[in-house]
């Protein structure tokens, strides 16, 4: 008996010996072709702000393609079922945000669970969120000046979003709850619609991420309000945060981070993690990131899971309190 098991132990030690070889050689060969990045939701919103650049980056440092694939729809949700269910071969990864740290609460039966069915990569980036106007449909300059103009014209503005469910969505509910006023929200399939149409005068205002406002706060067609932070941007060293503007409260941040599906190799999601940190470095991806009104983060692999569970139990206090629901 004993010399079967120690058989067994040596068998299996020789198994754990011949097996770490063969994992660092698959990581060392990846990627031996062209990676795909699921990204859920339609192409000109905050994720494409932050995912373009860094995989384009990417593509220049490894030699191989990094693919951004738009598959926008139901606040990111069925772009996320997708990555869920695809082979955990390392080639495809999925850049989320935090609206599927919301999703859980409201999508009772989504078909994945992002803290169960991913392996969390890398956080790539944090913006704060910014009220935004179309200056054509509103004339308030300040919040002061918008929530007058509010509690004045009851259920008059509309707000845009990237979807049910989306920090767009929820951080317009948390102004309403943190206010107490009203504004109607008009889901969309995405930020990029949702700013294409807040820019061009159909809907009143936005929640948005900083990131994907910026160029059109630049370029004058939206109207900056107040920064969701707790200081201000250097992106924007003139904008008020909402608590100097008076709701010291109402604080929203949007972040987009990485996840491989589960099964992924430890070794080729630290590669990954490993390539996104060598770009996120640069100082190309540094000077852009700042423009978008946004540090280099840090937060790899089992520090960013945990942030991504805080962030859930975080959004799901949120729902219940503000009563949220899907339109």
């Amino acid at each position: 008996m004993k010399t079967s098991i120690t058989r067994r132990r040596a068998l299996a030690a020789g198994a754990a010996a011949l097996a770490t070889p063969v994992a660092w050689a698959q990581a060392a060969g990846w990627p031996a072709r062209p990676v795909t990045i699921v990204v859920p939701f339609p192409p000109g919103g905050g994720t494409d702000a932050f995912a373009r650049p860094l995989f384009a980056a990417m593509t220049r440092n490894v030699g191989k393609q990094f693919l951004i694939d738009n598959k926008g729809g139901a606040g990111g949700t069925l772009g996320a079922s997708a990555a869920a269910k695809a082979a955990p071969d390392g080639y495809t990864y999925f850049m989320g945000a935090v609206h599927h740290s919301i999703a859980p609460s409201m999508y009772p039966k989504l078909d994945y669970d992002i803290e169960r069915d991913f392996v969390p990569v890398g956080l790539v980036s944090s913006v704060p969120q910014v009220i935004v106007v179309n200056p054509s449909r509103v004339q308030a300059k300040t919040l002061p000046e918008l929530l007058a103009f509010i509690r004045k014209n009851p259920a008059r503005l509309n707000y845009a979003s990237a979807g049910n469910g989306t920090s767009h969505h929820l951080a317009g509910e948390l102004f309403k709850l943190q206010t107490n006023t009203f504004i109607t929200h008009i889901p969309y399939r995405g930020a990029g619609p949702a700013l294409q149409d807040l820019v061009a005068g159909q809907v009143d205002l936005m929640f948005d991420g900083l990131g994907s406002s910026a160029g059109h706060i630049r370029g004058g067609r939206l109207r900056p309000i107040a920064v969701a932070a707790d200081k201000r941007t250097a992106a924007f060293p003139d904008l008020p945060t909402t608590a100097e503007a008076g709701v010291p409260t109402y604080k929203v941040a949007t972040w987009y981070g990485i996840w491989a599906p589960k099964g992924t190799p430890a070794d080729i999601v630290n590669a990954m993690a490993g390539e996104m940190r060598k770009a996120l470095n640069s100082d190309e991806i540094r000077t852009m990131w700042t423009s978008l009104g946004t540090e280099t983060p840090n937060l790899w692999t089992a520090d960013f899971g945990r942030f991504v569970s805080a962030e859930v139990k975080r959004w799901a206090e949120v729902v219940k309190a503000s009563g949220a629901k899907l339109d």
